[in-house]
């Protein structure tokens, strides 16, 4: 029988990191996702699975402690919160130029700077862009409720190593903090050093073998000729994720002539929007990305002909608005309505910007 809780969005990352059979988490706190590892912590899974929790000095820390743990072949993940992340960016590069799986959890809190503790989706270029230097791609999962929250650490790792690249929960503070019925995931056993060797023995630092040359981890290549070559691999791979893994949820789009595109809390919203819109007589959909990385540009442009016009809401002062317009190549007005700072925005304002930005325009 399925087991269903109350939780917090953060407190149930650290559980289905739990029952996934996650090795190791090393982790920082910053506000609004500690509870993340304050739950790991409560919980003591090193007595139940055997898994790893540490709290090391720094981001920095924690995110190059993940990247030798996945050099090793482990789940490994971490967490934190805006300006967390951007400390990270030197590891998370390394992590992508090393062709490493792990999973990081991203709950996004307004900025720039240290801002502040409240919600924000001000992360996205971070996260979908690359965020640190070189030409890479993290695959980025967007929740927009606690039972996604769940769902997507497991999809999260499986992810990554079925393509051996760094995965990212980028939820914002809303979905952290908010509490929600969810069905818990069953419990998988971590994996063993023998199915560790069998999956990844191609790769991963698992000793000396008789049968192989020794495996290197490393993202350093002197020659310009190999390193383009290399680079032409990711590039490769990373279409292939934009040919398979593109995951979105459409809300009444069948006879839509307007499109909200929202995604985490903002499309939560955007649903009592496309009520109230509907109760006027507008006839409004809802587009949600739920990877943001890879994007579902194909369906954003399918959709494109069919609507009059796409508001895109977000915490933010607009960023997932560029890849809309892109998506919808400049045939139909794409305008972007949010509130930043830490500031939700109300369905009422939505219903007044779509009015006064797309059909008025």
């Amino acid at each position: 029988m399925a087991e269903v809780k109350l939780m917090k969005g953060n407190e149930v990352i650290a559980e289905a990191a739990i029952r996934c059979g996650c090795d190791v988490y090393y982790g920082y706190p910053i506000t609004p996702q500690s509870e993340v590892m304050e739950t790991l912590m409560a919980r003591k899974p090193w007595e139940e699975t055997g898994m790893v929790v540490l709290q090391a000095e720094s981001e920095i820390s924690s995110i190059n402690m993940v990247y030798g743990a996945a050099a090793c072949g482990k789940k490994a993940m971490t967490s934190s919160s805006s300006p967390g992340i951007s400390l990270m960016q030197e590891g998370l590069t390394y992590l992508a130029g090393a062709e490493l799986p792990c999973l990081v959890v991203d709950v996004v809190r307004g900025g720039p700077g240290l801002g502040t503790i409240q919600p924000a989706q001000s992360d996205y270029f971070q996260a979908t862009k690359g965020g640190g230097h070189g030409d890479y791609h993290l695959i980025v999962l967007a929740p927009a409720s606690v039972q996604e929250m769940n769902d997507f650490v497991g999809l999260g790792f499986d992810l990554a190593f079925k393509y051996r690249n760094p995965a990212m929960i980028l939820a914002d503070g809303v979905i952290g903090q908010m509490m929600e019925k969810v069905q818990l995931s069953e419990y998988k056993p971590r994996w063993t050093e023998e199915e560790i060797e069998k999956m990844s023995d191609s790769w991963a630092l698992t000793g000396k073998k008789a049968h192989r040359s020794h495996n290197t981890i490393t993202s350093l290549e002197l020659d310009s000729y190999k390193q383009e070559t290399f680079n032409h691999k990711l590039q490769a791979k990373y279409h292939a994720m934009e040919e398979n893994e593109v995951r979105f949820e459409e809300i009444q789009c069948e006879d839509a002539e307007y499109l909200f595109a929202a995604y985490g809390s903002a499309s939560r919203i955007c649903q009592k929007a496309v009520q109230l819109c509907r109760e006027q007589g507008i006839k409004v959909g809802i587009l949600r990305p739920i990877t943001l990385y890879p994007f579902p540009t194909k369906e954003i442009e399918r959709l494109s002909k069919q609507v009059k016009g796409i508001l895109t809401v977000e915490m933010s002062a607009g960023q997932m608005v560029e890849d809309v317009r892109l998506a919808a190549k400049f045939k139909i007005p794409v305008e972007h309505y949010g509130r930043f700072g830490g500031v939700i925005p109300t369905p009422e304002e939505i219903v007044e910007a779509l009015k006064k930005q797309i059909i008025g325009a």
